[in-house]
């Protein structure tokens, strides 16, 4: 019997396989496509899951660079430029990188940790039981039966898994707007301006590359990625009727170019090798689960959730449910959950998939053509320009608003932990390498108490990692960390709070080993 069967081989499906790997647990992976999708799809990673992914070492072969990820100075929301580079304490992280990058580094890394793809194995049908899973699908050798004590379906917004699950995936769905996205050769005539924004030919409106622009007929975003390949994107309200039966054509993006901004871009193919099919989607589709877990049976990604995908925040939503889920499903695999961890896997992320739910419609009625929309933009543009106001949307849009109910009042319980230089008996250290192992993590700062294994701490060493450092400014006295980043408890400076402690590890890392 294996421990999970994850149906899904995108970025959430292979990252939750590592997670579960790292912990000890052993998945296996079936997806329908003979091989990784040639389909362009997402174009990036923003928000806190570089943080994430930071912590797993994961960050460098994804960026290219050893150093930590770093908050960008500007970025968009619901086609509101935002300028974030004089922000305090800037929140939000992106690093441009396509789709097929990811799944190409996350495969890798779970290969190493000994996690099986199987390609080709399209899921139809299941049954579960008080002991597992039996999963029937269909392969390259015909029909095969998986037996696994958990199921999770990773496998999109048509998932298979939540409807034979009976989940209900109620929300809202749109004819409009109709998006055209392609990767083109750099159309002649336009032009760059000392301030970095972009002209096109015969438009006097500047367009500021790598974000949207809203125009009276609709949006238009360029994103010039290399010399060779530059994205083009228009979204279109009540435009021409679409034939969705027939591929996106060059000369069909021209013609919607032409009538959001006025331009007139020939268009030809990238020159450029990778997936750079023309791709069209018509309305909007926003739909949430009405529930991640079905007894032995869970959704991730964007089984649970759908969403527009403006501001990015389908993968950052997405990868921080597989790593939410990963390490509750170890323990209670492993013999060591508490008392209904698994079932807090819903009640945390759940409401966190609403809050995109929410701000993603938002930023598509931001977006729309009509004199009632640009009013509203214009009061919109008003509040923006208040710090505080900004600040809470980049919070918003990099998912760091999150903050979990650990029972602990310390400002830092609940939130993801803080990126600290630290001082070890090995040296100078940065949090997020203490985390590599995946492993919960006790970090004892100045004045945090005895952690050692004489302290409150000992009979969770099979389970739990103790640190001792001190950093220059420490947040708190001592801080225990879930394996996902998020701080379970914190005490602070000079106080040690043992029973607070104790009561933390029982609840999140089960009875103590004696």
């Amino acid at each position: 019997m294996h421990d999970v069967v994850i149906v899904g081989a995108g970025p959430v499906g292979l990252f939750l396989a590592r997670e579960l790997a790292l912990a000890g647990v052993r998945p296996v992976v079936l997806d329908r496509l003979p091989g990784r999708s040639g389909e362009q799809k997402a174009n990036g990673l923003v928000g806190q899951v570089l943080r994430l992914l930071d912590h797993r070492g994961l960050h460098e072969p994804l960026s290219g660079s050893p150093d930590a990820p770093r908050p960008v100075a500007r970025f968009v929301f619901g086609a509101f430029p935002l300028d974030l580079a004089l922000l305090p304490g800037n929140p939000l992280y992106a690093l441009p990188v396509p789709q097929q990058r990811i799944e190409e580094v996350l495969e890798g890394s779970a290969g190493e940790l000994g996690v099986t793809v199987r390609r080709g194995c399209e899921v139809t049908g299941f049954t579960q039981d008080a002991t597992g899973v039996t999963v029937e699908y269909h392969g390259p050798d015909g029909t095969g039966r998986l037996r696994a004590r958990y199921l999770v379906g990773a496998d999109g917004g048509r998932s298979t898994v939540r409807k034979l699950a009976g989940i209900g995936f109620p929300g809202v769905t749109s004819p409009d707007p109709v998006s055209r996205i392609a990767h083109v050769r750099p159309p002649e005539g336009i032009r760059t301006t000392d301030a970095g924004e972009v002209l096109l030919p015969g438009c006097p409106t500047p367009f500021r590359p790598y974000t949207h622009t809203r125009t009276e007929h609709g949006v238009f975003v360029l994103s010039p990625f290399n010399p060779d390949a530059v994205m083009i994107a228009t979204m279109e309200w009540g435009g021409p009727p679409v034939d969705q039966g027939t591929p996106l054509t060059l000369d069909e993006l021209r013609a919607s170019v032409r009538r959001v901004t006025g331009a007139d871009l020939p268009l030809t193919p990238a020159r450029t090798a990778g997936p750079f099919t023309p791709r069209r989607t018509v309305g909007h589709n926003t739909r949430l689960a009405e529930r991640y877990r079905d007894g032995r049976v869970l959704l991730v990604g964007d089984a649970a959730h759908v969403h527009a995908a403006t501001g990015g925040p389908g993968l950052n939503l997405g990868l921080q449910d597989a790593a939410n889920l990963s390490w509750k499903l170890a323990a209670e695999l492993r013999g060591w959950a508490p008392p209904g961890l698994l079932d807090s896997y819903h009640r945390e992320r759940h409401p966190i998939g609403r809050r995109v739910f929410m701000h993603s419609q938002a930023q598509i009625a931001l977006m729309a053509p009509g004199p009632g929309t640009t009013a509203l933009r214009a009061l919109v543009g008003e509040l923006l320009s208040h710090e505080d106001n900004l600040a809470r949307i980049a919070a918003l849009m990099a998912g760091s608003d999150i903050r979990y109910d650990t029972g602990c009042p310390h400002p830092a319980a609940g939130r993801f932990a803080p990126d600290l230089t630290l001082t070890t008996a090995d040296g100078k250290l940065r949090l997020a390498e203490l985390a590599r192992s995946g492993r919960p993590l006790l970090l004892g700062l100045a004045g945090g108490g005895s952690l050692g294994p004489a302290g409150r701490a000992a009979g969770w060493r099979d389970r739990v990692d103790l640190v001792t450092a001190e950093c220059a400014e420490p947040p708190a006295g001592a801080l225990l960390l879930r394996p996902d980043g998020y701080v379970a408890w914190a005490c602070e400076v000079g106080e040690a709070d043992p029973e607070g402690l104790e009561r933390a590890l029982r609840t999140w890392f089960g009875a103590p080993r004696h």
